[in-house]
């Protein structure tokens, strides 16, 4: 069998490059209170504010089980708040607070700073972004289909 080393594996180089991104990201927000997962919450909303949890697991790639969590702590932090939707009780919607939307003012500075950190062109971050998203787009088709695939071979076994 023939075994690729660690270091020669895409999932291991995406693996580190989103550890260390995330390393870089740290500081800039530990003073603002925020977690990185919060600042892309946040982000979110800012372009698109009132939302369902639904979406926003979406959008995120996380399931409610992860996403509730944060959204509380993000609520008693008085960043947003979380209401059921008046037409279809099931759904619960997130609204910014006049803090949360003060937030975005606070963290301009964050997205030069990881550019800068990245020592890369804004060329070469937007190519890698179309990239990442195409690939992450790709590997999801792909995991749908190996589970139609699995499905319909354990449905001929029954």
């Amino acid at each position: 069998m023939d075994q690729k080393p660690l270091d020669d594996m895409l999932c291991f180089a995406l693996y580190g490059a989103s550890q260390a991104i995330q390393q870089v990201y740290k500081p800039l927000l530990e003073p603002l209170g925020l977690t990185y997962l919060q600042y892309l919450a946040l982000r979110l909303l800012w372009a698109q504010d009132g939302v369902t949890v639904g979406q926003l697991c979406t959008a995120l790639g996380l399931e409610t089980s992860t996403l509730t969590p944060l959204l509380k702590r993000m609520e008693a932090a008085g960043l947003l708040t979380r209401a059921r939707d008046r037409s279809d009780e099931r759904q619960v919607r997130i609204h910014l607070t006049e803090t949360g939307r003060a937030m975005q003012a606070r963290t301009t500075h964050v997205v030069d700073c990881v550019q800068r950190a990245t020592a890369l062109p804004q060329q070469a971050i937007e190519d890698m972004t179309v990239i990442l998203r195409g690939l992450g787009t790709q590997l999801r088709a792909s995991r749908t289909q190996a589970q139609r695939a699995a499905s319909a071979t354990t449905g001929s076994l029954s």
